[in-house]
């Protein structure tokens, strides 16, 4: 469980849900892990609950915003050293039709989202490329791979992350560096909770039923796990990985095949 020995990873949005999941991966295969978000006291939390796994340090960041990327990157090196492993995690979810999707929605979900996901990536890489070596996990959506109704802004933020991930990782391709991404279905996190919550206000359907209707997704008829996504978005980060690159995996139980 050393393979990851030495290296620091950056985890977006690694205050909870699947970030955390991951977080916790990482240090378990021995890595220092930067833990960045915009929630002071989620962080905190989130520090004092793995600090017995490992190192794990906290930087304060805003995705959406490039300035505030730059100065977290540099918050994050200046205390852990170079940054090893990327793992986009930060994220945000609303639904509507598309006529009612209006322009601040649509903004919010591709600035968090897609810029968030490119901001980082174009701050890490230089230092990956300089050293010959790095992994760039971003954590899309089956949402990416195909279309769900009412959430069109969303679909077209994860479908360009897919996008910006094949094309990023056949730049890098020979430089030691893989770009991939892994799509949950609808996972068990503050976000999925939300849409729980969201479907049962908009439908009075019972908490129960809002959560079997995202479950009917799932051939295996469940929500997915922040461990079952966090497993895969790990593995991706090891050595042995190196041949996994511009890849889109599908965490869902069959949905997207």
């Amino acid at each position: 469980m050393d393979q990851l020995n030495g290296k620091h990873a950056l985890v977006t949005g690694g205050a909870r849900g699947i970030g955390l999941a991951v977080a916790r991966g990482l240090l378990r295969h021995g890595a220092a892990v930067t833990l960045t978000g915009r929630d002071a006291a989620a962080l905190d939390a989130a520090v004092a609950a793995l600090a017995p796994l490992g190192t794990v340090r906290k930087a304060r960041m805003d995705v959406a915003d490039p300035v505030s990327v730059e100065q977290g990157m540099a918050e994050a090196v200046r205390a852990a050293g170079r940054i090893d492993i990327l793992v986009n995690n930060a994220g945000q979810a609303e639904s509507a039709s598309v006529g009612k999707t209006d322009d601040a929605l649509w903004a919010r979900m591709l600035a968090v989202n897609l810029s968030g996901t490119f901001y980082c990536s174009r701050a890490v890489l230089p230092g990956m490329l300089e050293a010959g070596w790095g992994r760039i996990v971003n954590v899309a959506s089956t949402a990416g791979l195909i279309g769900y109704t009412y959430t069109a802004a969303y679909c077209a933020s994860k479908h360009g992350v897919v996008g910006l991930t094949r094309a990023m990782a056949l730049e890098v391709a020979t430089k030691g560096v893989t770009v991939n991404a892994v799509c949950p279905g609808f996972t068990e996190t503050d976000l999925g909770r939300e849409a729980i919550a969201n479907i049962s206000a908009r439908t009075g359907r019972s908490q129960a039923e809002a959560t079997a209707a995202l479950a009917a997704f799932n051939p295996q008829k469940r929500l997915v796990q922040p461990d079952e996504v966090a497993h895969a978005a790990v593995w991706l980060c090891l050595p042995a990985s190196a041949a996994m690159n511009g890849q889109a995996i599908a965490v869902a139980g069959g949905e997207v095949t």
